[in-house]
């Protein structure tokens, strides 16, 4: 429709009607312009996303086989796809399996730490938390949440860094034990005070 008033508009028929929509619209550009940006805004809705709902339903209508071809061709679009249909698949089912076979890796990477320069540690931890966080982000759960943070923080306490106070290392070390708080905050009381002793050793 907006294409259809773009061509009478460009032959200059129903220019006074431009100018009162303009007016009206509030636009303060030319009439053309106006009717580009209505254009422009209609396709930005045409282009939202299919909500989960929506897709939720169709799989319901889908084959199998091609609910399994779909999820391969996820897992080879994205490498974050990949790692978590593989804990869906095979570690969902054993969730503290999981949690040491993380903690086993975190401990790989913290070995694999270069001594000396703060800039390549800095970068080094980033790195290993954006894998933490990633690892968190696959089980959804709080408590393993909470046993990889702790274990992040544990390791970066034993690990040759300097955590002096208000330096980028330490801030990061904090941040850490502040969502560790917030996480232990959501578990239930029992729970909590099998936590609370080892989180009393984390303090820098």
């Amino acid at each position: 429709m907006v294409s259809v008033w773009l061509k009478l508009f460009n032959r200059g028929i129903f220019y006074p009607f431009a100018l009162t929509w303009k007016k009206k619209s509030g636009c303060k550009k030319q009439p053309v312009h106006c009717f580009r940006n209505l254009r422009a805004k209609k396709q930005a809705v045409d282009m939202s996303p299919t909500s989960l709902s929506e897709i939720k339903k169709e799989l319901q209508t889908r084959d199998p086989s091609a609910i399994r071809d779909m999820c391969l061709r996820l897992a080879k679009h994205k490498k974050e796809n990949k790692e978590l249909l593989a804990y869906l698949l095979f570690e969902s089912h054993d969730e503290q399996g999981y949690i040491n076979s993380v903690k086993e890796e975190l401990g790989e990477l913290f070995k694999a730490l270069p001594p000396g320069n703060p800039y390549y540690v800095k970068k080094t931890l980033r790195k290993i938390l954006r894998f933490t966080n990633r690892q968190i982000k696959y089980s959804g759960l709080k408590q393993t949440e909470l046993e990889l943070r702790i274990c992040f923080c544990r390791k970066m306490k034993e690990a040759p860094i300097p955590l002096h106070p208000a330096t980028v290392l330490f801030n990061l070390y904090q941040q850490q034990r502040l969502k560790i708080t917030a996480v232990l905050a959501k578990l239930p009381e029992d729970l909590q005070f099998d936590y609370e002793r080892e989180i009393a050793t984390l303090s820098p």
